[in-house]
């Protein structure tokens, strides 16, 4: 007899929200989330992560309540209302803390309120990104001390790391290549059968839980440490006079020669997973130099475009204190909203220390957010009239590429591109 899946996505964010809307086609999906107000303007057909598909959205929540929750989308923050799914999928964040170590808390958060209420049968899947072998060593425990069942015998575990892709219309949840695994082998073929159903690209089935949760940290260490050395690469070629993107342009005419960019490396993935990595092998006696020293060369890159942008201006005969800066973009990458762990707040910060006021402008991004995680006030709109000192392209929105920046500027600004999209006749450096 085929098995009646009903599934709760546990987290409806970036990653929970699609990967529900897609499950909803098919079967009964909940949506569970913490914040109340997120669980409101959902079931209301809204979605300012600008993620979902509000066509998609909207058909699910009409079909949730046409069909009286056989199948179909609905939002929820009540627990109570997802103790009757026999698939809880787990999306939420997975950050690091200030020392950079894995802040493992709201996935033990989620672990614990499911062993509230998974039953025999049940089968758990975690999205998160974590370094290999969480799952087993933090996450099942506490679905056993919870639920009082026994792990591969009343509940069982599957692990498919996410490749949510913020502001990406192109590489989107069905149509990239989705890895799997389960805590025993029918429990892999029922989970990678489960996503089979919606990821048109298909799957591919790891061999254990470890080696996909492996398999997701080394996919964007792998991309840190190739951008940590381009922007190596930028710090060199800045002593030596000439521009990064033009070597990279002359580099990248021999076919095997890969063209990563030079820039700022923020967000919820790249910037982040390389630690869970580097956590587990210090775990295990072993210091991951090259992943680590990559690491430190892209935080510094906020560091070097600051105190750049100062010697270009003192170049100019700008005086530094009380000069006005304006940077645009604060977003961790263009044309998305997403904030998180953006480091165009880094730039932000060294200027200040330097005695710059700095105003940031984003058409993108939330204004309450920002004033929420980095206690930063950003413009709702360009002041009209004001002129400044520096400005700095920190990210490359297409509202930026319109924009005419002689509007902008005082008679002697200095103008940084950090993303190298503006021609560079416009521009006194760029990354």
């Amino acid at each position: 007899m085929m098995k009646t899946y009903k599934i709760a996505v546990i987290g409806q964010g970036y990653v929970g929200l699609p990967l529900s809307l897609e499950f909803a086609a098919h079967y009964s999906v909940l949506g569970f989330d913490i914040n109340g107000q997120r669980v409101n303007q959902l079931n209301e057909g809204q979605d300012i992560t600008l993620e979902a598909d509000i066509e998609k959205l909207n058909d699910g929540l009409k079909k949730y309540n046409e069909s009286n929750g056989s199948v179909g989308y609905k939002a929820t923050s009540e627990l109570s209302d997802i103790a009757e799914a026999n698939i809880f999928i787990v999306t939420v964040p997975t950050p690091i803390d200030k020392y950079n170590a894995p802040d493992l808390n709201p996935l033990i958060s989620a672990s614990k309120m499911l062993g509230e209420i998974i039953k025999k049968g049940d089968i758990v899947i975690y999205e998160s990104t974590v370094f290999p072998g969480c799952t087993e060593e933090e996450c099942v425990p506490v679905l056993e001390k919870y639920s009082g069942l026994k792990y591969n015998e009343d509940f069982f575990v599957g692990y498919s790391p996410e490749r949510i892709n913020p502001g990406d219309k192109v590489n989107t949840l069905t149509s990239v290549k989705k890895v799997t695994s389960g805590s025993t082998e029918e429990i892999a073929e029922e989970v990678d059968l489960l996503y089979k159903k919606i990821i048109t690209a298909g799957t591919h089935k790891a061999s254990s839980l470890k080696v996909a949760e492996a398999s997701k940290a080394i996919e964007n260490a792998q991309r840190d440490v190739n951008i940590s050395f381009v922007n190596e690469l930028a710090l060199i070629f800045d002593r030596i006079g000439i521009d990064t993107n033009d070597v990279l342009e002359a580099a990248g005419t021999k076919y095997n020669f890969l063209k990563y960019k030079p820039g700022l490396v923020g967000g919820h993935c790249i910037s982040v997973d390389p630690y869970y990595l580097a956590h587990k092998a210090e775990q295990l006696g072993y210091h991951p130099d090259v992943i680590l020293s990559g690491r430190r060369v892209n935080d510094s890159i906020a560091k070097f475009i600051a105190a750049k942008v100062v010697k270009l201006m003192i170049a100019k005969g700008g005086i530094i204190k009380d000069s006005q800066a304006l940077i645009l973009g604060v977003t961790f990458k263009e044309n998305c909203p997403d904030v998180r762990n953006t480091k165009v707040v880094d730039i932000y910060t060294e200027l200040s220390d330097y005695g710059v006021n700095v105003d940031i402008y984003d058409p993108w991004a939330s204004k309450e957010e920002v004033k929420h995680e980095y206690g930063i006030d950003i413009l709702d709109e360009l002041i009209e009239g004001k002129k400044y000192d520096s400005l700095i392209i920190a990210v490359s929105h297409n509202e930026f590429l319109q924009m005419d920046l002689n509007t902008l500027k005082k008679e002697n600004s200095v103008v940084f591109d950090t993303k190298a999209c503006l021609d560079r006749d416009l521009v006194d450096a760029r990354l």
